[in-house]
């Protein structure tokens, strides 16, 4: 789909002119099924349609609907409308019956995955962003994609949702500090001007995510992972015995210069040719069934991090404790002296 350019098609969008008013009484909510830094999700039913939902309660109603009511793709959350009646603001989605990735996850065991899949499900994932980032009518960074917001509908395929941190990508390239740590770019960590690029460091990290089943830099607070991603350059650690096809695609999207990472075109033809990779996908499979083996890998590079910040704050702490007894000494020389001004 040729991209279209500024006008008024965009106006429209940014306005929020383009997408459905849903009236809050049409809606009958149900169990709470999701949630996180922009919203709230339940289940419901839009009693009009007779339809099940997805209903996202929010604050305002701000960026996501006008961004949700121009995007249109199979591998995009698939937008309804939205309330826009004080204070019921609401995003209403189509409703993913298998939850999210991250859920699947975190109870799936290993005979649930298999390297068919996983190429399946990037491959989900990597047409989703190649969508906004190419193919929309205007170009969208989505800016925190994450296994928490990729859901698996009723047919077991993968779509990118949550668009509460989403720009479009038109007049500024420098944008807030928004996302989550263990996901984010390091020039989205330092607020400096952001591409696309950034979408695929995120998508490197949900890969990783897939294949080891664990949460990233799990145990760490936000700002030790910032630190340690822009000033000591570390990345996921990925195990030995992960698939050396793997292993690549997702140091090339850790990459801390971004025009060096792939773009979601050129990760598509690399996952693409790992489908029809025979002795990659006996290697997956085994790799997945021996998780036992190599966990202690990420383990043990956990403990080295915590370490390393530790001895971090542990030096901060005692330059601060020298600074102060330096300003006592000097307030004590001044006293002392009757030196009314700074001693140099």
């Amino acid at each position: 789909m040729p991209r279209r350019r500024g006008g008024s098609a965009g106006e429209r969008a940014l306005s929020g002119e383009t997408f459905v008013r849903i009236p809050f009484a049409d809606l009958e909510f149900f169990e709470h099924c999701g949630g996180g830094s922009y919203g709230t999700v339940y289940r419901a039913n839009w009693q009009p349609r007779n339809m099940e939902v997805a209903v996202k309660k929010l604050l305002l109603i701000e960026n996501e609907a006008e961004i949700l009511s121009v995007l249109s793709h199979k591998n995009i959350i698939k937008f309804y409308g939205a309330v826009s009646e004080p204070p019921n603001y609401c995003i209403v989605t189509e409703y993913a019956a298998n939850g999210s990735l991250f859920e699947f996850l975190m109870k799936s065991e290993s005979n649930d995955l298999t390297n068919k899949l996983i190429i399946a499900w990037a491959m989900d994932i990597a047409k989703g962003l190649n969508y906004l980032h190419e193919e929309a009518p205007f170009k969208v960074i989505h800016r925190d994609l994450k296994s928490r917001n990729v859901v698996i509908s009723a047919d077991n395929m993968l779509k990118i949702c949550d668009f509460g941190a989403s720009r479009f990508h038109m007049h500024t390239t420098r944008m807030s500090l928004v996302g989550t740590f263990p996901w984010m770019a390091p020039e989205v960590i330092q607020s400096l001007p952001i591409s696309e690029a950034c979408d695929s460091f995120s998508f490197g990290v949900v890969l990783w995510e897939i294949l080891t089943r664990e949460i990233p830099f799990k145990g760490l607070e936000g700002l030790q992972i910032a630190w340690l991603v822009v000033e000591k350059n570390e990345r996921l650690t990925i195990p030995t015995e992960c698939p050396r096809n793997f292993y690549d695609l997702m140091m090339q999207c850790w990459e801390g210069n971004p025009k060096k990472r792939p773009n979601c075109r050129q990760i598509l033809h690399i996952l693409d040719a790992m489908s029809h990779d025979r002795q990659l996908e006996h290697h997956c499979n085994s790799f997945l069934q021996n998780k036992n083996q190599w966990r202690g890998e990420i383990e043990a590079t956990l403990e080295r991090l915590k370490k390393l910040e530790r001895e971090l704050s542990n030096k901060e702490q005692i330059l601060r404790d020298r600074e102060r007894r330096l300003k006592t000494l000097e307030y004590n020389l001044r006293r002392d002296s009757g030196v009314s001004h700074p001693i140099i």
